[in-house]
């Protein structure tokens, strides 16, 4: 595109590009969703800010600048008079200096830059008019504030991109879908009247008993298409689509061949670009004529509707299919949380009810028994009896009892039945919303990307350009060989005009990235690992000021207290980190350079949830597994900084210690997330932006009502859903991966997401800008992340039953040590003994009011002091270490099969779901079928037409005949009187029915109100 420089400089306040000026009253343009004309819909609106200047120069001085800016940009060749003022000989080439744009430069003013940037917004609306489209701006030429371009898409334009996309449309031919008979159908139709009052009343969601074929879009074949109206054959969503199809791929020569609306938000030329909602969702007037936005809000964006279904295919409509998987795949996630809810409130409610019947706990609350436990700190600690940790023994049981293994086995049983129910579901709604067998969309490069293209481009121009000086100067020198001179000629050929072109970056490119990539995600885990350390510091210092206190309550109460303290700790620098940890990945990214935004997003997530997951699960991993392993015993106890003794399970086991830390976290985070986070900080944003604006804006006249375009900017900007994504997935993994630990996580995280459901509608719908409607066949790479957690829990379910939980040890004693085979005398098994007198000096208690004593219990399995391996580990710590090892080998070689054998017996793709697709596809042969031999007669009466004129016209010639058809052609050989002929022979190629549609308008009975559209 060759741009002649005097015609690029030109004032503000002209524009040499033809659009539409728009109407001074509002309600003309139809409450701001059409041109000032009120017939031309607002397809996408372009939002740019003329920045306020201190003060005011001359237009001779803004030229001249702006000529400087121009030469600056590398892409136009300077005059003599710009070369003398800067001192270049020789003209800027394409790609030579690269300037990144929005940034004015040190002693550069102002009015240059925006002069610049004028200068881009010109060439790049020119050129969205060279493809179609329609450009309206407003009338009042502003001198600061905010200024809309909006864009139409004509019905050309939007049949020739809707051809290139591969839209799916519906055509008019339908079919009667299978219906159920006999006891399924009178199931069924039961199943639906009690399903009636939950659900939403939406038009949008009856589809009935009838169902349209669809099929890509071909301008050659609209009269198969039902067209009632040329405005709305095409929702606002898929307009919306095309439109930003054409803005992302439309070139900017100015700077640098930049591509793409998305480099020019981020130079700073545009400050946003969006697609507009469908008026006000306030309901004012008749409820039958509300817009998808008013009934998304009313049936779908409000707490009251929480027990309603959601109406999926209307989200999927008005936002695109990349927002309705989410929302459908959280829809699925919420409701199978309820049969989980169900068997978790059970096993809760058994260990209830036995609560006063389980003989461990029974021991341990009995003060007759008078176990004497060694002291919990040294020095300052006396001993105590076992019967003051009866409450967290009683507790304790609440959660560790033997349904906790039955469970844990339906849990997991039930993340491999959420997987494949979301995969039929996934499909169910690829084959409704026509998804199947579209093609992934071609992506253009990020403008990261593209920068650090440019900058490499330069370089390399920059490195040949020295060498070919280096070499001329070799050559005038006379000290060139023959070797050198080839060389020579080549570079030179190189400088002199051939491109250097660099397809992409290398791994050279992005190894700085890598590195710093992995060196920061390293330092992330040992930051996690550092607070979760200082938290067990915390815990164990504030353990041993407890148990100095004289007071017996808070003595037995000291377990319960340090460690909700330490988890509301937890909690706090959790949600501290998420946000660092959220910005560092951000960061991490951008370093490595990805050069389309689908893999930019895969790496982001997958960079946020390793970050994430290790700041979430970090403490909780540290109770269920690490937590007393390594404290040692009683006179060999294991210390940190030579001082402080590493903190021991509770008598009745780490469980409940773990159940409090995952509740905490879990409920804190839900509840913290969604009020403060979600809410509050969204709400703050949204006043800073208003205050902000109306200081850049002059004021406008109160009487006027805003435009739709002013209210969708003063929204917040949609910024993907990994947000949404990752809390789910979070959550998801508290669901699964502890669960044995809190049987009542998944009752949470249900009433979490009856929420988290409405609260997310309520915000698309009302607090965001309305996202590109994004098509999208699956949900991507969380499916990968949810089934890597799935396979996970199965393994830390395991553990946590073996290990953490005192079930294992229960059962070999009840099946190997007890003397009568029940549970009597556990609590005196599992203590060890331990001798007063070999406490090192001032380790002991120094003011001990326990009288007498001569030896201590601890819980452990090692041989008493009289023994002559005193101190060592006994039998049954053996058998029960080969016990845990045995089941957590059972449980997971049982769970896995049962998981595999789960996903062989439910199918991916439903068998209705099969049974249609081949019923379409037969539908669509037979349709095309008879649209070609419709085709076909039709030619073949126009030849016969033609033929039959030509015998009344003239007399019939022997040696002529018909047309002879070519090689491709549909016609048959017809018979011909000669065999010779003194002229070519004609060759028929195949027509298409629009070069014939004009003809059929003028006969009788065959009018197509379609024929003028053919012409696109």
């Amino acid at each position: 595109m060759s741009l002649k420089r005097n015609s690029m400089q030109i004032s503000p306040s002209e524009d040499k590009i033809p659009v539409v000026e728009s109407a001074s009253s509002p309600q003309a343009s139809c409450e701001g969703l059409y041109f000032g004309d009120g017939r031309r819909k607002i397809d996408y609106v372009l939002v740019f800010n003329h920045r306020r200047h201190s003060s005011i120069r001359s237009a001779s001085a803004s030229v001249s600048r702006a000529e400087l800016s121009v030469v600056s940009n590398g892409n136009f060749p300077p005059t003599a008079r710009s070369d003398a003022a800067t001192g270049r000989g020789q003209p800027a080439s394409v790609g030579e200096v690269f300037m990144e744009l929005g940034n004015a430069r040190g002693g550069e003013p102002m009015e240059v830059a925006d002069q610049e940037m004028q200068l881009i917004r010109q060439e790049f609306e020119a050129n969205l008019l060279d493809a179609g489209l329609e450009i309206e701006r407003d009338r009042e030429v502003k001198a600061h504030g905010l200024s809309f371009t909006r864009i139409h898409a004509p019905w050309p334009v939007l049949c020739r991109e809707a051809e290139f996309l591969k839209v799916k449309v519906p055509t008019k031919t339908s079919y009667e879908l299978k219906e159920e008979t006999g006891f399924g159908s009178r199931l069924s139709s039961v199943w639906r009247k009690l399903n009636q009052p939950f659900q939403p009343k939406v038009f949008h969601q009856d589809h009935g008993s009838t169902k349209f074929l669809s099929h890509c879009f071909s301008r050659e074949k609209l009269h198969l298409y039902n067209i009632t109206s040329k405005e709305t054959f095409f929702d606002n969503a898929t307009r919306g689509r095309i439109v930003y199809e054409i803005l992302r791929r439309t070139v900017c020569v100015r700077t640098c061949q930049t591509i793409g609306i998305s480099t020019l938000i981020a130079k700073g030329v545009y400050d946003a670009a969006f697609p507009l909602h469908d008026g006000d969702y306030k309901v004012v007037g008749n409820l039958e004529e509300r817009n998808d936005r008013q009934v998304l809000h009313e049936e779908w964006a409000r707490y009251s509707a929480f027990f309603k279904y959601q109406p999926i295919d209307l989200v999927r409509k008005y936002f695109g299919e990349k927002v309705g998987l989410y929302f459908a795949w959280l829809g699925v996630y919420t409701q199978l949380l309820i049969p989980a809810s169900i068997v978790g409130i059970i096993v809760f409610g058994y260990g209830v009810a036995t609560v006063d019947t389980n003989v461990p706990s029974l021991e341990m609350c009995d003060d007759r028994l008078n176990f004497t436990m060694c002291p919990l700190c040294d020095g300052a600690c006396d001993y105590w009896h076992l019967s003051n940790a009866c409450g967290t023994a009683r507790a304790s049981h609440l959660f560790d009892n033997p349904a906790t293994v039955f469970f844990a086995i339906f849990m997991s049983l039930w993340a491999v039945l959420f997987l494949e129910h979301w995969k039929r579901r996934q499909i169910s709604l690829s084959f409704s919303w026509d998804l199947t067998g579209i093609e992934d969309d071609e992506e253009h490069p990020r403008p990261r990307y593209e920068t650090i293209l440019l900058h490499k481009r330069q370089k390399k121009l920059e490195k040949m350009q020295k060498k070919n000086k280096t070499e001329r100067e070799k050559q005038e020198d006379g000290t060139v060989t023959g070797k050198d001179r080839w060389r020579q000629k080549l570079l030179s050929a190189m400088a002199a005009g051939i491109p250097v072109t660099i397809e992409k970056l290398t791994w050279k490119d992005r190894l700085p990235g890598y590195l710093v990539n992995i060196s920061s995600i390293l330092f992330m885990f040992g930051l996690t690992c550092s607070a979760v350390f200082s938290v067990i510091i915390y815990r164990i210092t504030i353990s041993a000021l407890m148990a100095m206190n004289p007071d017996p309550e808070i003595k037995s109460n000291v377990r319960v207290t340090v460690t909700a303290t330490a988890v509301i700790i937890n909690l706090v620098v959790i949600l501290i980190l998420d946000e660092i940890y959220g910005y560092v990945a951000l960061r991490l990214t951008e370093l490595e350079i990805p050069k389309t935004e689908t893999d930019y997003e895969e790496r982001l997530i997958l960079k946020a949830f390793l970050l994430k997951f290790m700041n979430a699960y970090a403490p909780i991993f540290y109770v269920a597994f690490f937590k007393g392993r390594f404290a040692g015993r009683p006179g060999s106890y294991t210390y940190v900084f030579n001082n402080y003794r590493m903190e021991e399970c509770a008598p009745g086991g780490c469980l409940i210690e773990l159940c409090i830390q995952l509740s905490i976290i879990m409920l804190g985070k839900q509840l913290i997330q969604n009020n403060i986070f979600e809410i509050g900080i969204p709400k703050l944003k949204k006043l800073f932006r208003s205050l902000r604006d109306k200081k850049s804006t002059p004021k406008e006249r109160d009487e006027e009502k805003p435009h739709q375009w002013n209210l969708d900017y003063a929204l917040a900007p949609f910024e993907g859903l990994t947000p949404e994504y990752m809390e789910m997935i979070i959550q998801f993994g508290f669901v699964s991966l502890f669960v044995a630990s809190f049987p009542l996580a998944p009752l949470f995280a249900l009433l979490n997401n009856v929420i988290e459901i409405r609260l997310d509608a309520k915000k698309f719908v009302t607090e965001l800008r309305r996202p590109v409607a994004v098509r999208a066949k699956d949900i991507g790479i969380w499916y990968n992340i949810l089934s890597g957690m799935g396979k996970l829990s199965v393994i830390i379910n395991a553990f946590v039953i073996s290990f953490t939980s005192d079930f294992v040890p229960r059962l070999v004693y009840q099946y190997m040590f007890s003397p009568t085979g029940t549970m009597d005398g556990f609590i005196n098994h599992t203590l060890s003994y331990f001798n007063v007198s070999e406490f090192k000096p001032g380790k002991a208690p120094l003011n001990s009011q326990a009288g007498d004593i001569t030896f201590c219990r601890y819980k452990d399995y090692r041989e008493p002091p009289w023994s002559s391996d005193s101190y060592q580990f006994s039998k049954q710590y053996w058998c029960v270490l080969s016990a845990r090892l045995a089941f957590v080998i059972l449980f997971q070689n049982l769970v896995m099969f049962l998981s595999l054998m789960v996903a062989w017996v439910i199918p991916d793709v439903p068998k209705t779901i099969v049974e249609q697709l081949k019923r379409e596809k037969k539908l669509l042969v037979n349709l095309f079928l008879q649209e070609e031999k419709e085709k076909f007669q039709l030619i073949q009466s126009f030849f016969v037409k033609d033929a039959t004129l030509q015998s009344d016209s003239q007399v019939p010639n022997p040696s002529q005949g018909l047309p002879l058809p070519g090689r491709y052609s549909t016609l048959p050989i017809g018979p011909t009187a000669g065999d010779g002929g003194g002229g070519p022979r004609a060759r028929c190629r195949a027509a298409s029915f629009s070069q014939f549609s004009g003809d059929l308008s003028s006969l009788p009975g065959k009018e197509n109100s379609n024929s003028k559209h053919t012409a696109v």
